[in-house]
């Protein structure tokens, strides 16, 4: 039987369960690790959940003296469930809205925009968090991957798990594959 949590992420699908436990009279949510749903490799270290992804933190990347990622959204060892869609396809609009969030709007032609029809419920993790990911592709971008091309980055099994977004204007998150990927206890 599925409880609230599940029902709340929307799309129908189980999210990792979380408890919480007494420790020193505090709670503390308790941590897991993201696995590949293919082959088990652990693809993250220990992580605990936030109750929303953060708003991405401010950065001039235009006036940076080094092309590179922004600061991280998510902050080491944590991680957030995304409910809206994220990533490819991505389908031409009438309205200009951000393309996905914390993405700004794409145009595609006079009066013709594109907004993501990607999947619900990532994984958002600090890049720095996963392990033993390859970027398989990365869509055109000056100095890091967009997830306008959808996933990017694969497991060594071979299997795609993530979006990367690391282009220097854009958000820097990692996106695990709710369908790629599962929780496990550290």
């Amino acid at each position: 039987m599925r409880d609230q949590r599940d029902h709340d992420q929307g799309d129908g699908k189980a999210m990792p369960k979380h408890s919480t436990r007494p420790a020193d009279g505090a709670t503390k949510a308790e941590a897991v690790v993201f696995v590949c749903a293919t082959c088990e490799a652990p693809l993250t270290g220990p992580l605990t959940r936030l109750p929303a992804v953060p708003e991405a933190p401010h950065h001039d990347w235009w006036d940076a003296e080094e092309r590179g990622p922004s600061p991280a959204t998510v902050p080491p060892g944590c991680y957030a469930i995304e409910t809206e869609p994220y990533g490819a396809p991505l389908v031409v609009s009438d309205v200009a809205v951000p393309a996905m969030p914390r993405y700004g709007t794409i145009g595609n032609g006079p009066g013709k925009w594109l907004v993501s029809q990607g999947p619900r419920g990532n994984i958002v993790i600090n890049p720095g968090d996963a392990r033993g990911l390859e970027l398989r592709h990365a869509s055109s971008a000056c100095c890091g991957a967009t997830p306008t091309g959808g996933m990017n980055q694969s497991c060594a099994c071979g299997t795609l798990v993530a979006t990367l977004s690391s282009d220097c204007c854009l958000p820097y998150e990692l996106h695990l594959s709710a369908d790629h990927v599962r929780a496990a206890q550290p």
